[in-house]
């Protein structure tokens, strides 16, 4: 491990091997972060949440393996809610990016500059947030998703689109994400014409549904699809 200048490291903190921090950085009790992190420099990481009703009471900010952390970067710890933040494995967090209490990153998430999550959001594996996001709290956002940059997510987003627009709105599958990640011609088209019966279609959301429920098969993709929508407390995009 590595530690730069000037780092503030508070009590009940953990480190994991090769992890390196920059300069200026404040690690707040309650964190915990993986090995092979490279957290770079201004950054603050654990501190207490940013919520009204949190009242001291003792909660977690975690941090996966390998996750790299750039410049200005704040991640607040949880609250009795949950009881913990959590950053999944292989993140990059982006300048000025924030992740809020009781927030959850999956594994492989990218956040582009400025990206902010709310309190309670749950982010899928694979996700791409782009730059100046704004993400509403209590929001859900499907694995393998892509939100175009500057644009502010108030409604739940299932996995494998790409939505962009004010209003927030679907664009069209993630076909290079899926491409990239090994997903075959079939499962793409398989989410592709789930996703058009459900946003494109003449029909009512629920009676797309139902269709896609009753005629498609029943892929794993296909499944998680529909668990997600059927999930949704905040409605869909």
């Amino acid at each position: 491990m590595s530690i730069g200048a000037f780092n503030v490291i508070e009590d009940h903190v953990i480190i994991g091997d090769n992890t390196s921090l920059g300069n200026y950085n404040t690690i707040s009790t309650g964190t915990i972060i993986g090995a092979n992190c490279k957290i770079f420099h201004n950054n603050s990481i654990g501190e207490a949440p940013q919520d009204m009703k949190y009242n001291g009471e003792k909660t977690l900010a975690i941090i996966g393996d390998n996750v790299t952390i750039r410049e200005f970067v704040t991640i607040n710890r949880g609250t009795s809610a949950l009881g913990e933040t959590r950053v999944g494995d292989n993140v990059l967090l982006m300048a000025c990016t924030h992740v809020a209490h009781d927030c959850i990153v999956g594994d492989n998430t990218i956040m582009a500059n400025l990206a902010t999550l709310g309190g309670h959001v749950e982010v899928g594996e694979w996700v791409n947030i782009g730059g100046g996001v704004v993400v509403h709290q209590f929001v859900k956002i499907g694995e393998q998703s892509l939100i175009g940059g500057g644009f502010c997510a108030k409604q739940d987003i299932p996995p494998y689109i790409i939505v962009a627009g004010h209003p927030l709105r679907f664009i069209g599958i993630n076909k290079i994400g899926l491409e990239r990640r090994g997903y075959s011609s079939e499962a793409r088209l398989l989410i592709k014409k789930a996703y058009r019966e459900y946003f494109i279609s003449k029909k009512n959301r629920g009676q797309a549904l139902a269709i896609i429920k009753n005629n498609f098969k029943h892929s794993e993709e296909i499944e998680k699809i529909i668990n997600f929508i059927e999930s949704s407390n905040r409605g869909i995009v």
